[in-house]
Parts: C-alpha cells; structure tokens; sequence
C-alpha cells in the first residue's frame, strides 16, 4: 500500500476506487436519514453524520433549525460549544446557563445562555436526563494522566483539543475555546460538594432535541467525559441530525415558561430587530 500511495497516479486511483464504500462515522452527502420525526420533510434535512469514537464536528446552523443527538450505542459524549454566527464572541456562557436557570441540571424546556443574555438553543426533547455542566472538557493532561497519552494525533484524543480543531475551520483560535456543556455523561454534586460522575453505559439510542433561537456555529467532540472512571478509553458513536425549522413563536411553551427565560428570547427577539 505505501508503494501505491507514493505514485500521485496510483494513489488517485487507489482513491477513487474507493467511491461507494460505506463508513459509519462521517457525513452523509447529501444528508438523507430515514428516521425523521413527523411533520419533517426530507427536503428539509440540512446535516446527517455520523462522529466517530474520539472525533469532532461543526457546523453553521440557522435560527430554528433542530439538532437531534443520538447516543447511538450508550456510551458517547457530546461536548458542545455554541457561537453566535454573525459574531462568535458572543458564546454559550455555562455559568448563566446555571444561575439564570436557577437550576444546574439540563433536561427538555431549559435554555442555553449566551454571555448577552441571549438564548443561543433551547433543548425541545430529552429522553437521556445525563447532563454535565460542571466538569468542562476533557484536556491532554487528563488523557495522559489517565490513559498514557492525550496528544491529538494519538489514540486518546481529547475533547479541548478536537475543539480546537473545529473552531479553526470558522477562523477561530485557542482562547475561543470556552466552557462547554456534556450532553449523555452527567455528574451530580452531593451534599458535601463531591462531584460524582453519572457516565453509564446506558441504553441505545438515547437522544436529545435541540433548537437554534439565533444563528449559530456548533462544535462537538466526542470524547470520554473527564470524570470518566475507567481505565480504557471508552467512547462510542454519536449521530447528529438537523432539520430547518420554524422560528419560535411567542406563544411558544419552552419561550414562556419562566420570566428569566422569557426575557433571554426578548433579548434574542431585539437582536434581529437591526
């Protein structure tokens, strides 16, 4: 194979003879999914993928599109991190996600809060209930210090590093880097402030619903959360899927479900007055 490689001629065709084969974790193109929930219609379908064990992914999502996530074997891990489109300083805040909320655990009907007070998505559907907003992303020193090796280019990955990876394809760089939020891997502090991993293996196919209220950039990884006890690397594939949708209305149930939220969308409805 190396032999081939090296030729520029025999590697095109290597390459091209490989049209056709079938990956599991990678992009689907053009998106098609056979699973959509009702009322959506295929034409609609703007993203289909696939995230390997240790990978990443981003992408640009228009205001009230839907993102579902499916932890499709019961053991992934979707660090996320949001940004305004139009102006990526604005970004998820973690910190006013929690005290605005007066709550730390995410679940269907809470918010996700930009550092503008802003509702950059909002979670419709959750039927996974494991969520982490505490602990960050897992780091190369972790991976290291838990595995024997956190480099980028090695087997164990982490989720700091694959971020810096997809901010980098929308211009941005290390310090755009903020506090995410684990989607399916969640922790819980217990009366003594210990905090105690919630990391599973779960059921298959446990999914969460998100909806874009602005436009917004996506970047996740997929990596072992960094409270993840054991000693392997475990981690396993995580399915992404969006739809175009219907901007939220202002009779909408999610919108108008407390004052503080209620305020955040007013803050993201003046927005697109400019």
């Amino acid at each position: 194979m190396t032999a081939i490689l090296a030729d520029p001629l025999a590697a095109r065709d290597h390459a091209r003879a490989m049209a056709g084969t079938v990956v599991e974790a990678m992009p689907v193109l053009p998106p098609i999914a056979d699973d959509l929930p009702d009322g959506v219609d295929a034409a609609d379908l703007v993203w289909e993928e696939t995230i390997a064990a240790g990978g990443y992914a981003t992408r640009r999502l228009s205001r009230g599109s839907r993102l579902r996530l499916i932890d499709v074997k019961g053991d992934a891990c979707a660090s996320l991190l949001v940004f305004n489109a139009d102006l990526p300083t604005e970004r998820l805040n973690v910190a006013d996600t929690v005290k605005v909320q007066w709550n730390a655990y995410l679940g269907a009907g809470k918010l996700l809060l930009s550092d503008m007070g802003r509702v950059l998505m909002s979670i419709v559907a959750d039927d996974a209930g494991t969520h982490d907003c505490f602990c960050g992303p897992s780091t190369p020193a972790s991976n290291a210090a838990r595995y024997g090796d956190g480099s980028n280019s090695g087997a164990q990955p982490s989720a700091r590093d694959r971020f810096l990876l997809g901010v980098a394809k929308h211009g941005l760089g290390r310090r755009d880097v903020h506090p995410c939020i684990n989607l399916f891997k969640g922790t819980r502090i217990e009366a003594d402030g210990t905090v105690t991993p919630l990391v599973g293996p779960y059921a298959l196919g446990r999914s969460v619903t998100l909806r874009a209220e602005m436009d917004v950039i996506l970047v996740l990884a997929n990596c072992p959360h960094v409270l993840d006890p054991r000693d392997a690397y475990t981690v396993t594939p995580l399915r992404a899927t969006a739809w175009r949708g219907p901007v939220t209305p202002e009779d909408d149930a999610i919108r108008t479900a407390t004052p503080e939220g209620l305020r955040a969308f007013q803050n993201v409805e003046d927005y697109f007055r400019r």
